[in-house]
């Protein structure tokens, strides 16, 4: 019963900011790598931002030098920091992460529920 919990989405002008959270809630041992995914009405899912447990981080080359990923290890939290929205930011915003559960050490992939993040011109 392990599960992602996603917040901070909602509607803001172009050149705004938004904070996303992701929290992992449940039975594990330890979760890896963390990311962000992103979908736009009628387009594919794509990737992000992804951070290691030891804190390295990649991004897709749309939101480098404007999008900011982190996590809190003591929290089991993921964080990405969005500043200077455009309207093609547009898109409902999934957390995902990889959870290894307790006793079994089995991986488990994780997704959030989806928080919606509009940016209006």
């Amino acid at each position: 019963q392990v599960q992602l919990v996603e917040s901070g989405g909602g509607l803001v002008q172009a050149g705004g900011s938004l904070r996303l959270s992701c929290a992992a809630s449940g039975s594990f041992f330890s979760i890896n790598t963390m990311g962000w995914y992103r979908q736009a009405p009628g387009k594919q899912r794509e990737l992000v931002a992804t951070i290691t447990h030891s804190g390295n981080t990649n991004y897709v080359d749309s939101v480098k030098g404007r999008f900011t990923i982190s996590r809190d290890n003591a929290k089991n939290t993921v964080y990405l920091q969005m500043n200077s929205l455009k309207p093609e930011d547009t898109a409902v915003y999934y957390c995902n992460a990889a959870a290894i559960l307790r006793v079994t050490y089995m991986f488990l992939e994780l997704w959030g529920q989806g928080t919606l993040v509009t940016v209006s011109s």
